[in-house]
C-alpha cells in the first residue's frame, strides 16, 4: 500500500479511502466488518462516513456499524484514520442541520457516540453553509480540536472560492482551517479541475474524489463488467448520451489489458491535486477490484488518449480567456 499525506498536514493516509455509505443497509453489519478487516490487511488505514448514513436504514446507521467493529478491539481504532461529515438533516428541528455552531458541536458528540469512540481524525461539513458565517464555524471546530474530540477538519461539495474563504477566515484566527475537500470528480466530471483543483493546492488541501467512477458508468457497462446500476433508469439515460465515449473508453481498456474500472482508479491516482479516491465497495469482490488499481501505472500517451475521449479544463481563467 501506498500512501502519503493528507492535504498539507503531517497525517499519512492510504492513496484509497474506503467509503462505508453502503454498510448498515445495502450491507450488511457481519460483511461490512469483514470489508473493514480485509481493508486494514491490505493497508488500507483511511475510512469515511457520515453522520446521515444508514438511508433506508435510518439515519446514523453506518456510523453504527463502524462503532460495533471498532468495539471489537484489536486496535481496529487506533490503525483507522477515521473521517465523518455533518450538515444533512437528523430530524425534524431547524437546529439539527447545517453548520450551526450548535449543530456541530451536538453533532460531533452523537457521532462519537454512535462510533465508540473519544475522536475522529477527519471531521469535514458534508456541503457548504451559505448562511453560517466562518467565524462560528471556526469557532465550534477550535472548540472541538481543544478537547480532543477532532483533529483535522476538511470540507464536501465547496467551491474553490468557499474554500478560499474558509481557509482564509481560519488564518485570521490562527487556526489551521481545511486540510481536505471532497469533490465529484472523475473522468466523466472534471469541471473541477477550473477552480477547485487549483485553489486545493494553493492551500494545500487533499484532494477526495467521490463517485470515482461515474456511478459505475466508467466500469464497464457495455461490457461485461456491468454491476447492477447499469439497470436503474438514470444510467441507462446516461449510457445513451455517453455512449460513443464510452466505447472508445473501454476499447481502450481493453487495448491496454486493464479492467475500465482500475483504468478509472488509476487516472485519478495520477492526477496531482488527488490524495485519495472514495471507493464505496458493497461487496468484498467489489473491494478486491479496487485494490488492482494500486497496481495500475498510466504513461502519457495513455493519459493523453483519456483526455482525448474525456475532455477535462484547464485551470480558470486560462481555460477561457487569454
Amino acid at each position: 500500500m501506498e500512501y502519503t499525506h493528507l492535504g498539507r498536514s503531517g497525517l499519512s493516509v492510504s492513496r484509497l479511502c474506503l467509503g462505508t455509505m453502503n454498510f448498515g443497509w445495502k450491507t450488511e453489519e457481519s460483511d461490512a466488518h469483514d470489508l473493514m478487516d480485509r481493508a486494514l490487511a491490505e493497508g488500507v488505514n483511511f475510512f469515511d462516513t457520515a453522520n446521515v448514513y444508514g438511508f433506508d436504514a435510518g439515519k446514523g446507521r453506518t456510523e453504527e456499524v463502524l462503532g460495533t467493529w471498532f468495539a471489537r478491539g484489536g486496535e481496529r481504532r487506533e490503525r483507522t484514520v477515521l473521517a465523518t461529515k455533518v450538515y444533512g438533516s437528523m430530524s425534524d428541528w431547524p437546529n439539527d442541520t447545517f453548520l450551526s455552531a450548535r449543530n456541530l458541536v451536538r453533532s460531533c458528540e452523537a457521532s462519537l457516540r454512535r462510533l465508540q469512540t473519544d475522536w475522529i481524525d477527519l471531521y469535514q461539513f458534508h456541503h457548504v453553509d451559505l448562511s453560517t458565517p466562518w467565524e462560528e464555524i471556526w469557532q465550534a471546530c477550535e472548540t472541538l480540536v481543544a478537547q480532543g474530540k477532532v483533529l483535522y477538519v476538511g470540507s464536501s461539495n465547496h467551491a474553490a472560492w468557499q474554500i478560499a474563504a474558509a481557509n482564509e477566515a481560519a488564518a485570521r484566527r490562527h487556526f489551521p482551517g481545511l486540510v481536505s475537500e471532497q469533490s465529484h470528480y472523475n473522468l466523466l466530471t472534471r469541471h473541477v479541475e477550473l477552480e477547485v483543483l487549483p485553489a486545493a493546492q494553493h492551500y494545500g488541501v487533499g484532494v477526495l474524489p467521490w463517485s470515482p467512477l461515474a456511478q459505475g458508468l466508467l466500469a464497464g457497462v457495455l461490457g461485461d463488467q456491468a454491476g447492477d446500476r447499469r439497470h436503474l433508469e438514470r444510467n441507462r439515460e446516461r449510457i445513451e448520451r455517453h455512449r460513443s465515449a464510452l466505447q472508445a473508453y473501454e476499447d481502450a481498456c481493453r487495448e491496454w489489458g486493464h479492467a475500465p474500472a482500475d483504468v478509472g482508479l488509476a487516472w485519478l491516482l495520477h492526477q496531482p491535486a488527488v490524495t485519495a479516491p472514495i471507493v464505496g465497495p458493497r461487496t468484498m469482490e467489489q473491494f478486491e477490484g479496487s485494490l488492482r488499481a494500486l497496481g495500475v501505472r498510466l504513461d502519457d500517451a495513455q493519459l493523453a488518449r483519456l483526455d482525448e475521449i474525456f475532455p477535462g479544463y484547464r485551470a480558470a481563467p486560462m481555460e477561457y480567456a487569454w
